[in-house]
């Protein structure tokens, strides 16, 4: 009896030591797989931050920011699991292959930081602590001067106006200081008219008066636009 527990405890040990020693990625790797998704988390906040920061868009979408930071946590280990193995790596690849995203990015600036979260997390798996630094900081200041750069353009706005029919040439008189601006739409019913204009200014509050001041004008609004 002792010798029978005796081989059945050096078959468990034996199945053990087998199962772990196929992993790439070990106990004793704990504080490695600590330490590079802490800073994933870390580095995927920045990038959320940057994101909040400088987006320009008329609806944010915090969904968006946090899914930069999953993404960043997520690629970590996954990369993590397949560096040091060349079958994990391939099949990686055709996993990923057959992946469709149907979800439509409307801005393409979108895509970039979807990018750069994915690239953060590769090089933190990939153990590429300094690159992660030097990349990071260096796109991230990047994405912060082209933001101060694309701010200091004027903000494209719709104008809607409602008034009586006839006075078209009378609203595009009180348009000639506006530098860009284009009719998107014109309505016209037994009530009145409405006519729709994408343009582009910096004193809203001034074009709004001089639309206003228009006999026959009923009213002039002015909505925030963010061109396709």
């Amino acid at each position: 009896m002792p010798t029978l527990l005796t081989s059945t405890g050096n078959v468990t040990s034996s199945t053990l030591a087998a199962l772990f020693a196929n992993q790439t990625i070990g106990p004793s790797d704990t504080l490695t797989i600590i330490f590079s998704l802490v800073l994933a988390f870390a580095v995927g906040l920045f990038i959320f931050w940057i994101y909040r920061t400088n987006y320009r868009g008329v609806m944010y979408n915090n969904n968006f920011g946090l899914t930069l930071v999953l993404m960043t946590l997520i690629t970590t280990p996954v990369v993590m699991c397949i560096r040091q193995s060349i079958q994990l790596s391939m099949g990686m690849v055709g996993a990923l292959s057959i992946v469709r995203f149907r979800t439509a990015v409307k801005d393409p600036l979108d895509t970039v930081y979807m990018f750069w979260a994915l690239t953060m997390g590769i090089l933190l798996g990939a153990g590429q602590y300094f690159l992660t630094a030097l990349v990071t900081v260096g796109v991230g200041a990047l994405i912060i001067v082209m933001g101060q750069l694309r701010f200091k353009q004027m903000n494209s706005y719709l104008l809607v106006v409602h008034y009586t029919p006839g006075l078209e040439s009378q609203i595009n008189a009180a348009l000639k200081g506006v530098r860009v601006s284009q009719v998107k739409s014109k309505t016209v019913s037994r009530n009145g008219a409405e006519m729709t204009v994408e343009l582009r200014v910096e004193k809203q509050d001034a074009l709004l008066n001089r639309v206003l001041a228009i006999e026959g004008v009923q009213d002039a609004t002015l909505v925030a636009y963010q061109p396709e």
